[in-house]
């Protein structure tokens, strides 16, 4: 009486036992499809990246863009909310997103500032689309440095220095600089500018003789740097992302999703740098 109560469950026993191999097969091989399937509906096509705060480095940038090498990632939005920064990192970064805009549409955003270096960053994008209260431009290099000579002979400080090479102190901050120090620095400073516009005004296709009303250094409305040819439209971020879905030509738009600790400690980080921002930027922003 009990081997026929219990014959169903010993039956399934052994036909698990016998086909054990077979139907853990089989298992696998839906588990693969229904994955697959999964992946393809909700794989990530589109990537946003930020550029916030002042520029003193381009690692984490360059890091960030290495994903838009993916075959799946169909288009770039740059987020821009930056006073500028070091001329060699803002390079470096401009020069990684011409490298991603042949290759596939970057669209170019700008939420605050985009002036100076950050401007820089952003000029091969395809298209630049501005919020209508951002800061645009301040196309132009510059070099300080405090002189503490008089700070230094109140508390007593005296310097002591042994140099090779003439210019080898150039830029010192415990004394005014000398006359030729001076063209020194201001050759520097002309072959960095002339760098700039020349860049800008290829990637923008702007007249170079033209160069005094789109650069020397102004800062622009979104609406006067509309004008100039600075940027391409004034719009919000959802007009920007639309721009790249629309160019990327995906089905079905999805963006790329940064890890929750990722989003934490960028939040830490971009708060930070805006406090920066405002204390050290803020003449050169408004």
């Amino acid at each position: 009486m009990l081997k026929k109560i219990f014959l169903p469950i010993t039956a399934t026993l052994d036909f698990v036992q016998k086909y054990f191999k077979s139907l853990l097969f089989i298992f696998i091989i839906l588990l693969l499809v229904s994955t697959t399937k999964e992946d393809a509906t909700k794989r990530e096509n589109l990537l946003k990246i930020d550029l916030t705060g002042p520029i003193f480095e381009s690692d984490k940038f360059l890091k960030e863009i290495e994903a838009a090498d993916d075959d799946h990632i169909k288009g770039v939005l740059i987020v821009v909310d930056s006073p500028g920064g070091a001329v060699a990192p803002s390079v470096e970064i401009s020069l990684a997103i011409k490298r991603v805009q042949e290759k596939k549409p970057v669209i170019a955003y700008a939420a605050g500032m985009m002036t100076s270096g950050s401007y820089y960053a952003s000029i091969w994008c395809d298209k630049i689309i501005s919020n209508p209260g951002a800061t645009i431009g301040s196309i132009g290099v510059l070099f300080q440095s405090a002189n503490i000579e008089e700070l230094a002979k109140k508390i007593g400080i005296k310097e002591q220095i042994i140099k090779a090479g003439k210019y080898k102190q150039i830029g010192t901050p415990t004394r005014e600089w000398t006359e030729f120090e001076k063209k020194e620095l201001q050759r520097l400073i002309d072959d960095t500018y002339t760098m700039f516009v020349k860049d800008v005004a290829k990637a923008r296709k702007l007249d170079i003789k033209n160069s005094k009303t789109f650069a020397d250094a102004h800062i622009f409305s979104a609406k006067r740097a509309l004008k100039v040819g600075l940027i391409d439209e004034i719009g919000s971020i959802w007009e920007a992302q639309k721009e790249v879905e629309k160019r990327s030509g995906v089905a079905v738009p999805k963006w790329k999703e940064k890890d929750r600790f990722e989003q934490f400690f960028d939040k830490i980080a971009q708060e930070g740098a805006s406090k920066i921002s405002s204390w050290f930027f803020g003449l050169q922003a408004y």
